[in-house]
């Protein structure tokens, strides 16, 4: 009875070393290969989807008079954004056509009277201070008449300005524009994102020491849990973020405390992206970068 006991004891020590071992395996195992992740990539929660945003500004001022688009619409290349009422615009360009055509006729006038005066001082019918006159005056009326074609080339410009359009494709965003308003030069009335994307991810410093351009990334973006979206490192920015900030800090001045700083990493999506998965500007990212690819 007593050798049975023992012949089982000694089965299940052996049972359960054997589970043992294989777990000890188990967490070993997981344990290299998080060591080896560890010291093969960087990430950071600090990265965001970034891309280009036009900000649309009148050349001229004056009375918005139609509105073609709305907030969030998708608009071409030279698309009609808006108008601004074009009479002011109209009237100062047949003015000024008027004051070209004028310039002309005094022009011509002037170039005839001159070749007139200089037939006349080689005949010696006339004085060299008269036909001087006559030579001031035609020069005059040649700087008039180029006066007149610039005024013209200008009022020109300012008319087709009234035609505000889309310098690119994009999206429509931030829309402040309505008709009957009065718009000033320069005035921003809306903005158009671009459809590129790409993330800025602020690594610490003490991640950039493998960091270069090449290197392949994993990009988690927390809109779209469970989708990894692939990516690479395009470029590193030449200086910390705090260095390019408004007020950049004087660490030459008062009492100095190290912090670590940020470095500002371009990452661009590889191949097209989802359009049932928009990346909107702003969203926050989650990028892993494989510092082994790079090699």
């Amino acid at each position: 009875m007593v050798s049975k006991i023992v012949i089982k004891f000694h089965e299940l020590r052996k049972k359960y070393w054997k589970i043992i071992a294989a777990v000890t395996f188990v967490i070993v195992l997981l344990l290299g290969y998080s060591l080896w992740y560890m010291f093969t990539h960087e990430t950071t929660d600090d990265a965001f989807i970034e891309g280009d945003l036009i900000v649309i500004s009148p050349k001229v001022s004056g009375h918005i008079d139609k509105v073609y688009i709305r907030d969030n619409q998708i608009v071409k290349s030279q698309e009609l954004l808006c108008d601004i009422d074009e009479r002011d615009f109209q009237a100062s360009f047949k003015l000024a056509r008027a004051q070209l055509d004028a310039a002309k006729a005094e022009g011509a006038q002037a170039g005839q009277d001159l070749q007139r005066y200089q037939k006349l001082l080689t005949s010696k019918d006339i004085s060299q201070q008269q036909f001087d006159k006559a030579l001031l005056r035609w020069n005059t009326d040649k700087a008039q008449l180029e006066a007149a074609q610039a005024r013209l080339e200008q009022s020109r410009l300012n008319l087709s300005y009234t035609k505000i359009v889309a310098p690119a494709n994009g999206v429509v965003t931030k829309k402040s524009v309505e008709p009957g308003m009065f718009v000033e030069q320069g005035q921003a009335l809306l903005g158009i994102v671009l459809p590129e994307r790409w993330v800025i991810a602020n690594l610490k410093e003490t991640q950039m020491t493998h960091i270069h351009a090449g290197l392949k990334v994993s990009i988690n973006v927390d809109a779209y849990p469970g989708v990894v979206f692939q990516g690479h490192v395009d470029s590193i920015q030449q200086g910390t973020g705090s260095r390019f900030s408004l007020l950049p800090a004087e660490n030459a001045t008062g009492n100095y405390i190290k912090v670590v700083q940020r470095v500002p990493v371009k990452i661009v999506f590889d191949g097209d992206l989802d359009s049932k998965r928009p990346l909107e500007l702003g969203m926050s990212v989650v990028p892993t970068i494989d510092l082994s690819s790079g090699k």
